[in-house]
């Protein structure tokens, strides 16, 4: 299934307290795990400062930069070319093709789908949309949230066995980039 794959690395990440895509994991960037996750994308695009790490991919910002996670949307979605795209976070260290490949098989009845953490929360920013939908959903949204956006599309949920690294699991910050360091 075509998809492009837009990852958000543009954010303050105030309780990382330093560039959070580029911290390192099991010898990589953040951000080259989540972009390992989505090798089989027509394109890549990112929406954040530039980073060295990445070639070939497309780089946009938000307006303002640091604006917040539907602007960054706005920006990235801007550059899809795909039918559907999976919208990640930058920081997912565990997540894999074969997990975009469920939730990109749960769009071809729905607008979107989206991971579910343990206890069964939404993880909007671990998913795949139809395109078309997500510029619909964005012609007239006013608001800040991604669930304000998202949660009327009415996505499905996928949740997955959690295990020890569980696809869903983000690094929001330096304790939890250490312990996605031990599990590696």
């Amino acid at each position: 299934m075509e998809f492009d794959a837009v990852l958000l690395a543009g954010g303050r990440a105030r309780r990382f307290g330093a560039d959070k895509p580029a911290a390192r994991v099991g010898g990589r960037a953040l951000i080259e795990w989540t972009a390992a996750a989505a090798s089989g994308a027509s394109r890549l695009i990112v929406v954040g400062p530039p980073r060295d790490v990445l070639p070939g991919a497309v780089v946009v910002r938000e307006d303002p930069p640091g604006a917040g996670p539907v602007p960054a949307l706005r920006a990235g979605l801007a550059e899809v070319r795909a039918p559907r795209l999976a919208l990640l976070a930058a920081d997912l260290p565990f997540l894999r093709p074969g997990h975009l490949d469920r939730l990109l098989a749960a769009t071809a009845d729905r607008p979107g789908a989206l991971l579910l953490d343990g206890d069964g929360r939404e993880q909007w920013l671990a998913g795949c949309w139809r395109a078309a939908d997500l510029r619909t959903a964005l012609d007239g949204y006013e608001g800040a949230s991604l669930r304000g956006l998202l949660g009327p599309l009415g996505p499905a949920g996928i949740a997955l066995p959690a295990g020890e690294r569980p696809a869903w699991y983000d690094c929001d910050t330096p304790e939890e980039l250490a312990a996605a360091e031990r599990l590696l």
